[in-house]
């Protein structure tokens, strides 16, 4: 297992955007690895992974909007989020294999 820190989270209006990221203990290449997100009173989400392969797939609430990436190193995932929601107002977590971090909040209101 490895231990994940996430942060980039904050206040946004709509149509803003974030860069969420989730720096890994360990390296992060040839892992599952994904992110989700929780709302208020509503079951964890996924919104995106990359592939084994290195090639992104995303939910269709984020499609278009958001993307997944992960830095050279092999030890931070990323997810950019574009043209933001007030819908997209949830505890963000990112996933590697079986170890998730401890979430951070995306609030997006005018």
């Amino acid at each position: 297992q490895v231990h994940l820190v996430e942060s980039g989270g904050g206040s946004v209006q709509p149509g803003g955007s974030l860069r969420l990221s989730c720096a890994s203990s360990g390296s992060i290449i040839s892992k599952a690895t994904a992110w989700y997100r929780q709302a208020p009173g509503k079951e964890r989400e996924f919104l995106a992974r990359l592939l084994p392969s290195g090639a992104p797939d995303y939910s269709d609430s984020v499609q278009g909007r958001f993307s997944v990436s992960r830095n050279r190193a092999g030890n931070t995932l990323y997810l950019q989020m574009n043209n933001l929601k007030p819908d997209d107002t949830a505890v963000y977590y990112c996933r590697v294999d079986n170890s998730w971090g401890q979430g951070t909040q995306v609030t997006v209101s005018s």
